[in-house]
């Protein structure tokens, strides 16, 4: 979803209807969490004139905070930020609110995301590239206890149940790994070289050889080959 929205034109909301109940997408009550201010800024822009944003977090903390004060219908969720991620926000507010629905939006489209959001407990997932109205749409699919999904994301979803992926592997290996680990497990299965990663990171090629050990350490693994095999195995490239 794009953080800017030109002055001249206001996204088209879809119908504002609740299946058949009357309630209009104004009435839904959304909160807001992600780590970067800017997505959040554009986010409550973009969908402001159809819901009521009633909060708003940046990491874990601050996320479960907003979200037990003030119980919204839906909270939309970042995957990656500070403090445990999006599955650490579900589980902490699942404990005392098991009612509160969740939407993932992320950048991420890897197979591990998905399962792992959708495994703790979020009733749908899309990508940040969804526009406003469909963002708007989802909202009121999930607080209507629906799920969502991008096409693509409803595969992995599919794949999980019809045991294609196998998750308990992909949670409990994958769990071994940092975030770090993870972005450069993904780039190196992708065929990137230690320097094209360090670019790519913002982090030294002697880093990138430190994340490359450790995770063939962690996953049991001998070479970058059985590596990207592994990933290339479950979807994650």
């Amino acid at each position: 979803m794009s953080d800017k929205t030109s002055p001249e034109t206001t996204p088209e909301a879809p119908e504002a209807t609740d299946g058949g109940a009357g309630l209009s997408h104004r009435q839904r009550r959304v909160v807001v969490v992600d780590d970067h201010a800017m997505f959040r800024s554009g986010v409550k822009h973009d969908i402001g004139p159809f819901v009521t944003i009633v909060g708003e977090g940046e990491d874990v903390p601050t996320a479960v905070e907003a979200i037990t004060r003030t119980t919204p219908d839906v909270v939309l969720l970042d995957v990656h930020m500070p403090g445990g991620g999006g599955i650490e926000v579900i589980k902490q507010v699942h404990a005392t609110h098991p009612d509160i629905r969740f939407l993932a939006v992320s950048v991420s489209d890897a197979a591990e995301d998905v399962i792992g959001v959708i495994r703790a407990g979020a009733r749908g997932y899309v990508t940040k590239s969804i526009s406003a109205s469909e963002l708007v749409e989802a909202i009121g699919r999930v607080a209507d206890g629906d799920a969502v999904f991008s096409p693509r994301l409803a595969g992995f979803v599919l794949d999980a149940f019809s045991g294609a992926i196998d998750i308990a592997s992909i949670d409990e290996e994958l769990d071994r790994l940092s975030q770090r680990e993870r972005e450069v497990l993904r780039l190196i299965a992708r065929g990137y070289a230690y320097k094209e990663v360090a670019r790519e990171l913002f982090i030294s090629i002697k880093t990138v050889e430190t994340h490359v050990s450790s995770v063939l350490r962690k996953l049991q693994l001998s070479n970058r080959h059985q590596l990207t095999r592994w990933a290339t195995d479950r979807k994650l490239v």
